[in-house]
């Protein structure tokens, strides 16, 4: 049994946040539906987006939003579920009769889940954006980056997954657990601009102690410490270092054959000589010599691994990170009194009736 056995949830398919939340609650064990979204319905088709992976572990149901009938027997499901996810600008649900109001009438015990970029209020809440809209103006999109340079997307992952989808599946459980002891259901309203902005929020407390600086690239965890950045190898592959610690900086000199005295640690007036020595040391070997060298030691070096390199490295495959031969993916996370969960295959296209025989 896994932690969510026996919740069911509605997954109003589309890109991005609510698909990579309906990946995480099946999961964890939820019984997930996704409503598709067919050509005839003159929507854009997602079936092939994530493949198999982000639409593991849940069955999908075709369905006409715009057809009367098809929304009956959606309400039908409503009636009969825990939780619903969705990521519509604000109003299309209302339009389309399946608003929070319209589906509490049909169950006031729902947890109604709703992910967007700017959130259900607000002046720009009925704009479109993307994740790098969303996470520009919560301020986190500034301090990515190299100083002197346009700041870098972190790939989708803070606004889209960190800010939207965790968010959401944090909201959504806190709201089942709250219905169960009180009967009545919940609105979640997860905003990536909110999700991405809280995820800032030791940077915050850190510029309000003054220990932390607007400029891209000048602090302790952006880069700009010279022990707390990635460095090119010989072979143009890249090594991490991570040696914030009095202890572990130690042992990265010692690793480095550098000494205490030539490259003091939080003299930052130094720190640009110190980028500059350390850059030529590790230049002086390739990748996996560095992380043999550094093996087994405290000084948190490790290799930049490449996506198609990371399901080898013996600590993942000791754990099983990765599953799957040929078409390897990510394993769900977190674990479980130290099981190993493994991902289910997406499931076959259910119909109305049969998906409502599951669950009655």
């Amino acid at each position: 049994m896994k932690p969510l056995s026996g919740l069911r949830i509605l997954e109003f398919d589309g890109l991005g946040p609510v698909t990579f939340a309906g990946m995480v609650l099946a999961d964890l064990g939820a019984d997930v539906l996704r409503l598709t979204r067919g050509a005839s319905a003159g929507a854009p088709v997602f079936a092939d987006v994530g493949g198999g992976i982000l639409h593991r572990g849940r069955s999908s149901l075709a369905v006409n939003l715009k057809d009367a009938g098809d929304r009956t027997r959606v309400l039908d499901l409503i009636a009969a579920a825990d939780g619903l996810i969705e990521g519509f600008r604000p109003g299309v649900m209302e339009r389309l009769g399946l608003g929070p109001e319209d589906c509490a009438a049909r169950n006031p015990r729902l947890v109604y889940g709703r992910v967007t970029g700017w959130g259900q209020t607000g002046p720009k809440a009925g704009e479109v954006g993307h994740d790098i809209n969303y996470i520009a103006l919560s301020g986190t999109l500034h301090a990515m980056g190299e100083p002197d340079r346009p700041p870098r997307p972190p790939l989708n992952l803070i606004g889209d997954y960190g800010g939207g989808a965790m968010m959401l599946v944090t909201g959504v459980l806190a709201g089942l657990i709250e219905a169960r002891r009180t009967g009545a259901g919940r609105v979640v309203d997860a905003a990536m601009t909110d999700g991405s902005a809280l995820l800032m929020s030791l940077f915050h407390a850190l510029g309000a102690r003054g220990l932390w600086s607007d400029a891209r690239g000048a602090n302790l965890l952006d880069g700009g410490a010279p022990f707390y950045r990635c460095f090119a190898c010989r072979d143009g592959r890249f090594v991490a270092v991570g040696a914030l610690e009095p202890q572990f900086y130690s042992a990265l000199l010692t690793g480095l054959g550098l000494g205490e005295a030539e490259a003091p640690q939080y003299d930052t007036a130094k720190w640009p000589a110190l980028h500059a020595r350390l850059e030529a040391v590790f230049a002086t070997r390739d990748r996996d010599d560095w992380a043999a060298r550094f093996e087994g030691t405290d000084a948190c070096v490790t290799p930049v691994l490449s996506l198609a390199e990371a399901p080898g490295h013996p600590h993942n495959a000791a754990r099983n990170t990765f599953v799957g031969s040929g078409g390897i993916q990510p394993a769900p996370a977190p674990r479980f009194g130290g099981s190993e969960p493994r991902p289910e295959p997406e499931g076959a296209a259910m119909t109305f009736d049969g998906a409502l025989a599951r669950w009655r």
